[in-house]
């Protein structure tokens, strides 16, 4: 239904002669100025004008110049949380009763937005939070211009508050912001029509040392955001541009002329209407510190496995390939580089009794470690050599490996059996000697034997029959070596059968055999 017309000082009636244009009035937009239009202060325009403006997703409301709050649209009600006219209020002091307004710095504003467009002010783009003065659980955000028409003569004939909800804007930014300042990971946003830093989050300031009054408002030049980076003029020409950076080394500045290694990327992003670019950073310096670290030990463990006196071999644990030998492993087996590495130890050859070396590694697997374990490996010419051989799973440039260390105990073996030899040869006719210090030097000159059962009491003659019948001599060959009868040596010969187990010649021999006999 279209209002009645009635006349006002709001909007006075204009007679049009005939043939001509209407008076001209104008209309005063947000900059002040103002350009020649026909007259819209008629009641029917002002009509014709609710109409149009009714449909719009904006809300307008329109005040009259004594303050009255004549007519506002469905968007300007809703946007208020309330239905009809009346209850914005009758005039704008009833209004500013009902709602309660504060700008975005929470400062109550001294003069309400909708007072200012009465006062013929025009402003565009006013952010105001709007709460229900009886009702604090309704709440809006409005963004706010003002609409301001006049007379040829200066009089406002037209005003309007023209408003845009922006309250789902304004709580994802709310949102980002909390998420952006609690967010560990150092970020900063710059304004890409000025390349500003516009927001910094505590993260960069502790990455930076930089106090935040000291980069906010600085350029990305000054604050030198892409120090040293890869690429660096492809991330200008980008961030020229307004268009993503890929992730890339770079170094970031410190007041103290200090710099920290981060990884950078950059995103464009929208700040209300604003268009930005998010700068995110991961710190290296960790990494950087940990690689150091890692590089020096690496270094000190490949001088030490060089320089070693001891031979030691480097395989890796998956497959047992020799990546590495020291120069000491060379040295002593005679085994070059190229005979030994990119082959497996089992291909190399290198242990004499593969039983034994799947033994080793199958305790190596299991246990981590193995120690001292004594085993027969080739040198280079394929002679044996008695060695010692420890090892322990390591990582070496995050492998895993095993380290190896043999050590040839060929010589002390030797020398172990001639002496045990001697020993024994000595013994041999000595019956005051120590029965129980006989079989010790038997046990150490064969420790295969030790769990096996203990020498008997076998007294000096039956020792040299003993002797004798594992030369492989006869019984009259043994009667004239040891000026014996022939029943005096079978005696002897019963004697013994019976006190170590057996019962024909060829078990005496073997016997003796195992325990030492004939006598070097």
């Amino acid at each position: 239904m279209k209002a009645k017309a009635t006349p006002s000082a709001s909007s006075p009636k204009v007679r049009r002669p005939p043939g001509r244009d209407p008076e001209p009035s104008k209309v005063r937009t947000e900059g002040g100025h103002g350009r020649e239009r026909g007259p819209v202060a008629t009641d029917a325009n002002r009509s014709e004008l609710r109409q149009l403006v009714a449909g719009m997703s904006e809300g307008v409301i329109l005040v009259e110049p004594d303050q009255r709050i004549a007519w506002a649209n469905d968007a300007a009600l809703a946007m208020h949380g309330v239905a009809a006219l009346s209850d914005l209020g009758a005039t704008v002091d009833a209004y500013r009763a009902r709602f309660s307004l504060r700008y975005r710095n929470n400062q109550a504003p001294g003069r309400y937005p909708i007072e200012r467009v009465v006062d013929g002010e025009t402003f565009r783009d006013v952010v105001v939070e709007v709460r229900h003065a009886d009702r604090p659980g309704i709440d809006f955000v409005h963004s706010l211009r003002s609409l301001v028409v006049t007379d040829a003569g200066g009089r406002p004939t037209f005003l309007a508050l023209i408003i845009k909800d922006i309250s789902a804007q304004f709580e994802a930014e709310e949102r980002f912001e909390s998420a952006f300042n609690a967010n560990p990971a150092p970020a900063v946003i710059v304004r890409l029509s000025d390349l500003r830093l516009v927001r910094v989050n505590a993260g960069f300031l502790e990455i930076t040392g930089y106090a935040r009054d000291k980069v906010l408002g600085r350029s990305v030049y000054e604050v030198d955001l892409l120090a040293d980076a890869h690429a660096r003029e492809k991330a200008l020409e980008h961030l020229n541009a307004g268009e993503p950076i890929p992730h890339r080394e770079a170094y970031l500045k410190r007041p103290d002329g200090g710099t920290h290694a981060v990884i950078v990327a950059g995103q464009p992003i929208e700040m209300g209407d604003v268009a930005c670019m998010l700068f995110t950073f991961a710190d290296l310096e960790p990494r950087r510190t940990a690689e150091t670290a890692l590089r020096h030990s690496e270094e000190r463990f490949a001088k030490a496995f060089r320089l070693t006196p001891v031979p030691t071999v480097l395989t890796r644990a998956c497959d047992h390939t020799v990546t590495a030998v020291n120069e000491a492993f060379v040295r002593v087996f005679g085994r070059g580089e190229k005979e030994t590495m990119g082959r497996t130890v089992a291909e190399t050859g290198l242990w004499v009794d593969d039983a034994a070396r799947e033994r080793f590694d199958l305790t190596l697997a299991s246990e981590g470690s193995a120690l001292g374990v004594e085993t027969c490996v080739r040198d280079g010419s394929g002679a044996s050599l008695d060695c010692l051989v420890s090892a322990e799973r390591i990582v070496i440039n995050g492998e895993d490996a095993i380290l190896a260390v043999l050590q040839d105990i060929t010589e002390r073996k030797r020398s172990e059996r001639e002496l045990y030899s001697a020993i024994e040869t000595v013994m041999t006719d000595a019956s005051w000697f120590s029965r129980g210090l006989v079989e010790k030097l038997a046990v150490l000159r064969n420790p295969g034997e030790a769990g096996k059962s203990a020498m008997p009491d076998l007294t000096a003659r039956e020792r040299q029959v003993l002797d004798l019948i594992c030369r492989g001599d006869s019984d009259k060959a043994i009667g004239q070596a040891l000026s014996l009868s022939g029943s005096t040596v079978r005696n002897h010969a019963a004697a013994l059968y019976r006190k170590i187990g057996v019962n024909r010649r060829t078990q005496a021999v073997g016997w003796g055999r195992d325990h030492g006999f004939p006598a070097a």
